[in-house]
């Protein structure tokens, strides 16, 4: 296990237990979510060894890399992700005119083909490689392995896409790093996280299925989030909802806390964090960071 010493934000060495969590979906082991003093910003410590973390997500039941609709939980998730998908390509073309985007950590490639019916100029990252095959045969899409995102030329993406991916990455300020180097000056990061504050985080507490230790690494609040993008000097455009994430998060959530599958307690609590979420705050269970590359002057 790898100890972190220091904030991966504001590189304070002083942390306070947040709590002890579960691995419900796979491996049944139990790790320490901490909070910085400093910052708030909440991760898992000690977490996994890069090179261990591969072993937690080696399930045919883990969704974004599979093509199948395993249960009532995947049935309901594939079909609301078809909905968003389309929502997600005319949200992106809102925000640029460009038309090259890269999807980092794009699973079977159902968004980037969308993107590539649509005339865009089109790349992946993933790292799984069955979910990689997957896309290639069926929708002839450019993807390369994780390993190989420091090829990429600079300055040569328009648009670049994590939905629900920076929580899952071991080198957040790296990647950082990277995403700036990528990007065009005038182009625009979407980021996609689970919201620690919302609703539903709280209700479930430790059974909130978006902890998914130990594969989220970490539990991002605006205000982190906001800390991280001004420490790599991005700028923040806007934050939007998820609101269909209550839904699903809490579907599972239910499952992890009472081993079945609660749907009608489920509906009823992503609804309620839904209406709790006040437009002003924002505190809906996933939000998505709209984010320009700022030029160094």
């Amino acid at each position: 296990m790898e100890s972190i010493k220091q904030c991966l934000i504001c590189n304070n060495s002083k942390f306070e237990n947040f709590l002890e969590c579960t691995d419900y979906f796979l491996s049944g082991e139990n790790f320490t979510l901490v909070k910085c003093s400093e910052c708030g910003f909440v991760f898992i410590n000690p977490r996994p060894f890069p090179t261990e973390l591969s072993k937690y997500y080696d399930s045919p039941d883990y969704i974004s890399h599979s093509g199948t609709s395993k249960g009532l939980v995947g049935f309901i998730y594939k079909k609301i992700r078809r909905y968003t998908h389309s929502k997600k390509v005319k949200l992106v073309s809102k925000y640029t005119r460009g038309k090259s985007i890269l999807d980092i950590g794009c699973g079977s490639g159902e968004l980037l083909n969308l993107f590539k019916l649509n005339n865009w100029e089109t790349l992946g990252i993933e790292p799984n490689q069955s979910a990689r095959d997957f896309a290639k045969t069926n929708y002839n899409i450019s993807i390369l392995n994780e390993n190989e995102l420091s090829s990429i030329p600079s300055n040569s993406k328009d648009v670049i896409t994590l939905w629900h991916v920076l929580e899952h990455v071991s080198g957040l300020n790296e990647r950082m790093l990277e995403l700036k180097r990528i990007l065009k000056n005038d182009g625009v990061i979407f980021i996609a996280v689970p919201n620690r504050t919302s609703f539903d985080a709280e209700y479930y507490g430790k059974f909130w299925a978006a902890y998914d230790v130990p594969r989220h690494l970490y539990h991002f609040s605006q205000e982190t989030m906001k800390r991280l993008l001004e420490k790599n000097n991005f700028s923040l455009v806007n934050i939007l909802p998820m609101r269909f994430d209550s839904y699903y998060v809490s579907m599972l959530s239910e499952k992890y806390k009472s081993d079945k599958n609660n749907l009608l307690k489920a509906i009823y609590i992503g609804m309620k964090s839904n209406f709790m979420a006040r437009k002003d705050k924002m505190d809906f269970s996933s939000l998505i960071y709209v984010i320009k590359n700022t030029k160094l002057t």
